[in-house]
């Protein structure tokens, strides 16, 4: 797919949406909220929570100086602080607690409510970018319908 330049802080989101758009294309069954739920706990959702994605995304632009590739222009201290901001925020809506997700009776837990919640609302962001950049081929989820 080709992309127009988006701001920085929708690329985490657009990780999430593509991962959470592929587990609902391989299971046409699946409900967005089903696709979501699966999407929690997978490796890239780890990796996300984790702040190891993050992590990573900073190295890459340490070993470049933070340059962009693309424009050749270095990313503003002020993105890159957002970016900060934006890896501890996942932290601590993303909290991985493996056996806490759901309670006996299937009642999602407060803290993975929480969870389920932010990823929604990163989809429906990186959705809202779509829309405003006129890239309606790219939405998949529906969620802002």
């Amino acid at each position: 797919m080709q992309f127009e330049d988006r701001p920085y802080v929708l690329f985490v989101a657009e990780k999430i949406y593509l991962e959470i758009s592929k587990i609902k294309t391989e299971n046409p069954n699946f409900s967005t909220i089903e696709a979501i739920k699966s999407f929690i706990g997978s490796k890239t959702y780890i990796k996300i929570s984790s702040g190891d994605f993050h992590e990573e995304w900073f190295e890459n632009m340490r070993k470049n100086n933070f340059i962009d590739k693309k424009t050749n222009k270095k990313i503003p201290n002020e993105t890159l602080k957002l970016l900060k901001i934006q890896k501890d925020m996942m932290i601590k809506q993303l909290v991985v607690f493996p056996e806490l997700y759901y309670t006996k009776n299937k009642s999602p837990l407060k803290i993975s409510q929480r969870a389920f919640d932010h990823l929604w609302r990163m989809c429906e962001s990186y959705e809202l970018w779509c829309l405003e950049t006129n890239q309606k081929n790219l939405i998949v989820l529906k969620i802002t319908d």
